[in-house]
C-alpha cells in the first residue's frame, strides 16, 4: 500500500513552507506520494517532482482552485498539462483576476479605516508571477498591527460576510471542474466537510459537478470528523467518485502536518493518477 498526502500548500501560494521542506517532512511521514496543490497555481510542481524523484517518493503535480458560488467551494485538480492553451488562459485569468481582488478589499478595508497598500501586500508574496492571495494581504495587515495574527485577520474582515470579502475574479465550481478537465486533469472536491451549505443542497451540487466530470472527493481530510469521513465515503459511493485525501498543510509548525490524516489511494486512484 501506498501511502500518501494529496493537498499540501507551499509559498508558491499562501504556505510558508518550500517544496524542499514539503519533500522532508513527507519522506519523514513515510509517504510515497504527495501532491503539491497551491491555490490557483502550479509554479511549485517542477521542482517538488525533482525533490521528490530524489527522495523516492511520487509525486503528482496539483493545485487547488479557490472557487465560489454563494460560499466557498474549492476545486483540486492533479495532473494538469500546464503547457495546453486552456491552462494558460485560466492561468491568466486566475492572476489577473487575484489582483483585481485585492484592490476591491484594499479599498473595502479602506473604508474601515484600515489603511494597507497593494506594495506591503506584495511584500508578502514570496515568488513573483504568481497570483496574490488574500493570506498574503492578512500578513501585512497583521504586520502593522491590525490584528494580533494573520488567521485572526483573515477571521475578522476576509472570510464571507466581513467587511473586506471579494470574489472578483473566482470561478464558479462548475467552471473549475470543467477548467480541470480541458487541462487534462482530474478534478476532485476539496474538504467537502468545510462547504457551508446544508447537507441536502450539497448533495444536489455534487451530483451536478458528477455529471459535468467531477472525478474525485476529498472524503480523508485533516478537518474531518470520523463521521464525515464515512459519510464522504459514502458519498463517493453514491456518484461513482474516487476518494482522495490529504492534510491541508501550510506550514510546518500549524495544527495540519503532512501526513496526517494516514490515506492510502485505492488502486484504481493509482492507477488514475499514472502511479501505476
Amino acid at each position: 500500500m501506498i501511502r500518501a498526502d494529496m493537498h499540501i500548500h507551499t509559498y508558491y501560494s499562501d504556505g510558508l513552507q518550500s517544496p524542499a521542506d514539503v519533500v522532508e517532512a513527507a519522506k519523514s511521514a513515510g509517504l510515497k506520494l504527495i501532491s503539491v496543490t497551491d491555490h490557483d497555481t502550479m509554479c511549485a510542481s517542477a521542482r517538488t517532482a525533482a525533490l521528490a524523484k530524489a527522495a523516492g517518493i511520487y509525486a503528482v503535480a496539483g493545485l487547488e482552485i479557490s472557487a465560489y458560488n454563494f460560499t466557498k467551494v474549492h476545486m483540486l485538480g492533479y495532473g494538469m498539462d500546464t503547457s495546453c492553451p486552456e491552462y494558460a488562459a485560466y492561468y491568466r485569468r486566475s492572476v489577473e483576476g487575484s489582483f483585481a481582488r485585492c484592490e476591491d478589499m484594499l479599498s473595502k478595508l479602506s473604508a474601515r479605516g484600515i489603511a494597507l497598500t497593494m506594495d506591503e501586500v506584495l511584500a508578502e508574496r514570496r515568488m513573483e508571477g504568481t497570483p496574490v492571495h488574500s493570506m498574503h494581504l492578512c500578513r501585512a495587515a497583521a504586520k502593522k498591527g491590525y490584528a494580533p495574527t494573520a488567521g485572526a485577520f483573515y477571521l475578522a474582515y476576509i472570510i464571507d460576510g466581513k467587511a473586506g470579502h471579494s470574489r472578483i475574479g473566482r470561478l464558479t465550481p462548475e467552471e473549475a471542474v470543467k477548467t480541470i478537465l480541458a487541462c487534462g486533469g482530474l478534478p476532485s472536491l476539496a474538504h467537502p466537510g468545510r462547504i457551508r451549505m446544508e447537507r441536502e443542497a450539497k448533495e444536489s451540487m455534487i451530483a451536478g459537478l458528477a455529471s459535468l466530470g467531477l472525478w474525485g472527493i476529498e472524503a480523508v481530510y485533516s478537518g474531518h470528523t470520523d463521521e464525515e469521513t464515512v459519510y464522504y465515503k459514502e458519498m463517493a459511493r453514491t456518484f461513482g467518485l474516487a476518494v482522495t485525501g490529504g492534510s491541508d498543510t501550510h506550514f510546518k509548525d500549524g495544527p495540519r502536518r503532512v501526513g496526517v490524516p494516514e490515506f492510502y489511494p485505492s488502486a484504481e486512484v493509482l492507477r488514475a493518477l499514472k502511479i501505476c
